[in-house]
């Protein structure tokens, strides 16, 4: 029991964060950027691999001289839950420490029916699913909401479509539930992480833009979120545009980029013209046909989205943006217009080097990201002791 003891140091922390961040992956590596002596890391690998958080591949990376094992997280040491609530289906999993999703299940549940029928299905999903695949160490749970989140103390703040959520405990009453630690976030937040550490992981300045029936945004840099002082960073969505015949957003303002840009104010239009839809994927059935009254108006939203992105440019200096959500699908249709608008608008310093793209992540980012936010916490070097402890302990 000693062993797991020296290795909750926050020197076994450190090396697991090198390896984690891929700045270093084998020993001579974490030799020469820890500044640690062969000796220490030896001592400290040791105890890593001996409780099975790390393994030392047979993969090998070229050297000057012997080629150097590579060391990676042992991806089954641990699992999590994971849920993703959405406005009328909540999604459940269960998860490795890649992320990789094990196992999972859709409920059909609406937002409004409240936090207690949710969140009891929830936690009757998390325990069949944990049985399915045979209960292992559990990290956590991580849970994405579509609305503004108090991450810190796990509730939902401000307005938004969890009406009845306001200030609810959710991490008190899903740790009660189900007997492990909870974190929460917003959606935006969590599939900008998935998306961030799957496919842009050397993105130091990474900007992303949810645009669904929705729009929402959000900010990762040097690999964490940013989520300002009240959860409420991104919100790019209820950015106000001075304009004649400015339209009605569901806030209650006028002009908002969501009312002007989001499916389901594009189905807006489309209906005044005599289109049937309601959402953003009612919108990409109509552009799949190749209704040119929708190619139009999804090429105008790109246009508009592009307004706002100049604004963040200007502002944040990203060096990646990368576009997903159910809109995304389109494609050039709606990203020409976006880059044109960033293009012509920022000075050449704020787009020098800046990418431009769309997501690579499926519908599974939000579920992914919830994951990715528990394994971040418990993996930190700070917490690496706790959790070697009650792993293994």
């Amino acid at each position: 029991m000693q062993k797991v003891v020296s290795t909750t140091s926050t020197g076994g922390g450190q090396i697991l964060a090198l390896i984690l961040s891929r700045q270093a992956t084998t020993r001579p590596d974490i030799e020469r950027v820890s500044g640690l002596s062969r000796a220490t890391v030896a001592h400290r690998l040791d105890e890593l691999l001996e409780i099975g958080l790390l393994d030392e591949t047979a993969e090998r990376q070229p050297s000057g001289g012997r080629p150097a094992r590579i060391l990676k997280l042992n991806e089954s040491f641990a699992i999590t839950l994971a849920a993703d609530i959405g406005e009328s289906v909540t999604r459940v999993a269960v998860t490795d420490l890649g992320p990789r999703i094990l196992a999972e299940q859709t409920i059909a549940i609406d937002v409004a029916s409240g936090p207690l029928p949710i969140l009891g299905e929830i936690a009757r999903c998390g325990r069949a699913l944990l049985k399915r695949v045979g209960r292992k160490q559990v990290f956590g749970i991580g849970l994405s909401l579509p609305a503004p989140v108090d991450h810190e103390n796990g509730r939902v703040v401000g307005p938004s479509v969890m009406r009845q959520w306001d200030n609810f405990d959710i991490r008190g009453w899903l740790e009660k539930s189900l007997g492990v630690d909870a974190l929460i976030d917003n959606d935006v937040n969590l599939m900008a992480l998935s998306e961030h550490r799957r496919f842009w992981p050397n993105a130091d300045h990474f900007f992303f833009v949810k645009a669904g029936t929705g729009i929402g945004s959000g900010i990762v840099t040097r690999g964490q979120v940013y989520r300002g002082g009240r959860g409420a960073s991104g919100d790019i969505g209820h950015i106000q545009f001075d304009a004649p015949k400015a339209p009605l957003c569901r806030c209650g303002k006028l002009g908002c980029v969501e009312a002007r840009a989001a499916g389901w104010a594009i189905a807006r239009d489309l209906r005044a013209l005599g289109f049937e839809g309601q959402t953003a994927r009612d919108v990409m059935a109509l552009l799949d046909r190749g209704t040119p009254e929708c190619i139009r108006r999804v090429r105008e939203a790109g246009r508009v989205l592009g307004e706002v992105l100049a604004d963040v440019v200007s502002i944040l200096n990203p060096t990646t943006i990368v576009i997903g959500g159910t809109l995304s699908q389109a494609g050039e249709h709606l990203i020409a217009g976006t880059r044109e608008m960033i293009y012509q608008r920022c000075l050449p310093l704020a787009i020098e080097g800046l990418a431009i793209h769309t997501a690579r992540s499926d519908d599974r980012a939000g579920i992914l990201g919830a994951a990715q936010l528990v394994i971040d916490a418990k993996l930190q070097p700070n917490a690496i002791g706790a959790t070697v402890k009650n792993m293994v302990g």
